[in-house]
């Protein structure tokens, strides 16, 4: 009898442990009925984590819609903070299932990870102070202007290669740009229109977007190489918040308010 009883008790303690074992594992896969899905967390009116520690932005809310047409409600969704420099290595280390993170598709990246979308398409522009007169644009920063951009971005590998006369900085963060052109320890600050407008919104008078734009940005979502289904449950999803309706709603309460004009959705590619 008491064999039985510790078979039993054996048993036991394999079923409970069996779930919680399930449960705990985290990474990009969807174990415990959670999806870990990478962002940007300081970027106004696109990825922003807000003191309340809810997530607020335009790529946010692509990023729930498609959450939840892979089937996964909002309360099942981990953020993961996914800086430009760290993107593709929290893809290739299964840390996320995916990113929406103002991610431009370029040939670079796709050898490394596979994109779906692009769910929205804008072009490099710039930020200056509100009261700058001698910037405006790309070309009136050669005289020896100090300009601000992310490290491992594409708009700050553009200055590289087409401005060489740029005294470019590089922080790891947009937030960071930002704060050192309010302390005039650069004259502006670099990268997609969407995303400065997004600050010179969320400070009234204190910045303003010169130069019109420079470039043509396609944001992809991010994603494991070779992830095929994946990537077409993804195009599948952002095609239906493009002709539902919730794409314009999500560009105009989070990016509406800076003055930017609704654009056209963009065709995925496939």
């Amino acid at each position: 009898m008491p064999t039985v009883s510790f078979k039993l008790i054996g048993a036991v303690a394999l079923a409970v442990a069996l779930p919680l074992t399930a449960t705990a594992c985290g990474g990009g896969g969807d174990e415990g009925n959670k999806i870990v899905i990478g962002t940007k967390y300081d970027q106004p009116g696109l990825g922003l984590k807000n003191p309340d520690g809810t997530m607020s932005g335009f790529d946010v809310d692509v990023a729930k819609y498609v959450a939840k047409e892979l089937g996964y409600n909002e309360d099942q969704i981990e953020w993961k903070e996914s800086p430009s420099g760290q993107r593709e290595t929290l893809i290739q280390n299964d840390q996320v299932k995916y990113i929406v993170a103002t991610y431009s598709i370029t040939d670079a990246r796709k050898e490394k990870v596979d994109f779906a979308g692009p769910y929205l398409i804008t072009g490099q522009s710039l930020l200056v102070k509100a009261d700058n007169t001698d910037i405006t644009g790309a070309e009136s920063l050669q005289n020896n202007k100090k300009l601000c951009s992310v490290s491992g971005s594409t708009p700050a590998q553009r200055i590289k290669d087409k401005y060489p006369g740029v005294q470019l900085q590089q922080y790891d963060t947009y937030s960071a740009c930002v704060e050192a052109l309010k302390n005039g320890a650069i004259d502006a600050v670099t990268t997609d229109e969407v995303i400065l407008a997004g600050y010179a919104a969320q400070s009234p008078g204190t910045f303003k977007v010169v130069g019109g734009t420079f470039s043509e940005e396609r944001y992809g979502i991010g994603l494991k190489k070779g992830d095929t289904e994946l990537r077409t449950k993804i195009n599948d999803a952002i095609t239906k918040m493009e002709k539902d309706g919730a794409w314009k709603a999500a560009f105009e309460k989070n990016l509406g308010p800076a003055g930017i004009t609704v654009p056209t959705p963009p065709s995925v590619d496939k």
